[in-house]
């Protein structure tokens, strides 16, 4: 007999103190992503993003698969307008907005929407067994939630054009020498190996987290004069902390710190 979580679209828990888990449970058609997916996945991360006992958060896929690209199904019928009326960045700018870190923990394939709700996140756990790409040129298609964008500033113009271009599929171990995956687990680790990671996180000052993102992600294309002005007024910003305060008095006394957010 399954139990209400397993009936979910998208499973949300807390596996783990101050992280939050987002699970897509689609495994019957490996986590393809349809409009009430999208919107659920978008609720639970803003959710957790509101959330002051949640300091990271980890999206995964169940079954052993992340996402295996949008339901193409879905598909078939719709012309330009729909697409236009669907509106669907509102939901993906949920997990691109958020300020907390966010991990994605990847098994088996990451293709299409999967690859690209892969890289809303900061950092990206894979099995080395994982697969990426972004196949829409051969369904007469191509990447429309930040596939042409984020994966060009992830690898670069030629290995970006490479793969979308011919929609090939390219491996885990080919995706972290390339820079777009952060690090690589054996089959079967990825959630674990991310969940330990956001622990980490989670124990750490969260506003200088907090900061610390908000410089990469508004720095990576700004100009390097504005990033480091932008880094500069950040680090200054954290010295009226209390966690800096304590992180320093407990360096000094050689004590474990205890942040608490302030």
């Amino acid at each position: 007999m399954s139990s209400a979580k397993d009936s979910l679209l998208v499973v949300e828990s807390r596996p783990v103190e101050k992280v939050g888990l987002v699970e897509i449970n689609r495994p019957e058609v490996r986590n393809a992503l349809n409009l009430e997916v999208r919107e659920k996945l978008a609720a639970a991360v803003a959710s957790f993003s509101e959330d002051t006992e949640i300091r990271s958060i980890v999206i995964a896929g169940r079954g052993g698969n992340f996402a295996a690209g949008a339901d193409i199904k879905a598909f078939e019928k719709l012309g330009s307008a729909d697409m236009l009326l669907q509106r669907t960045h509102r939901y993906w700018d949920a997990i691109a907005r958020c300020p907390k870190p966010v991990i994605a923990a990847l098994e088996g394939f990451a293709l299409g929407g999967g690859c690209e709700l892969a890289m809303h996140a900061d950092i990206i756990v894979a099995a080395r067994s994982a697969t990426f790409g972004q196949p829409e040129v051969k369904l007469g298609l191509m990447p429309g939630a930040g596939g042409t964008q984020r994966l060009l500033r992830a690898i670069g113009k030629y290995k970006t054009l490479m793969l979308l271009l011919t929609g090939d599929m390219f491996s885990a171990e080919d995706a972290e020498r390339a820079g777009l995956v952060s690090t690589l687990t054996d089959e079967g680790q990825p959630l674990q190996h991310a969940l330990q990671i956001a622990e980490r996180i989670g124990r750490l000052p969260p506003l200088a987290v907090e900061q610390i993102k908000e410089a990469v992600v508004n720095g990576e294309d700004a100009p390097l004069e504005t990033a480091l002005r932008l880094e500069r007024k950040a680090f200054q910003l954290l010295f009226d902390t209390a966690d800096k305060r304590e992180g320093i008095a407990a360096f000094l006394e050689k004590r474990r710190p205890s942040f608490k957010g302030r």
